[in-house]
């Protein structure tokens, strides 16, 4: 097997995340695709954040339980479970900096874990940590970048 990994046809690792999926655009979820998970993976964890948000980190994404045999989640399309993001609903919430507050960071980080997670519908971000911890067998990075205009 080769190394985790997470892609996505919208953009590049480090590159620009087009206005599509953006809160001033369409706010559709970009398409997401892994290979090679670890060996014994059983579910897969989904967690995307903004670092450089004035309140500090903001939560875009929560979604677990996604089969890693998948391969892939479409554009648009929902996980088999989603949190509360910090927007106060649940699935995805597309970047939505301040305009002229400069581009920000986009970090979508994929977790392979051991078992399925048993985690309330609509959880939010402590709990999804909390079920996390002692199940991740390897994490797998993308980060775009945004930036909204006036």
């Amino acid at each position: 097997m080769g190394e985790f990994g997470l892609s996505s046809d919208a953009f590049g690792h480090g590159e620009e995340i087009p206005r599509l999926h953006a809160c001033d655009g369409e706010d559709v979820s970009p398409a997401l695709s892994w290979r090679d998970p670890p060996a014994g993976s059983r579910a897969l964890a989904l967690i995307v954040e903004d670092p450089d948000a004035p309140v500090g980190t903001f939560t875009h994404w929560l979604a677990w339980n996604i089969e890693p045999v998948a391969g892939g989640l479409g554009q648009g399309e929902s996980a088999p479970a989603e949190g509360r993001n910090d927007f106060g609903i649940g699935g995805w919430s597309g970047p939505c900096p301040p305009p002229g507050h400069g581009p920000h960071r986009y970090f979508f980080r994929l977790h392979a874990l051991d078992a399925r997670l048993d985690v309330g519908f609509r959880a939010g971000r402590r709990e999804l940590d909390r079920a996390l911890a002692g199940h991740v067998l390897g994490t797998a990075e993308l980060m775009g970048s945004y930036e909204r205009r006036a």
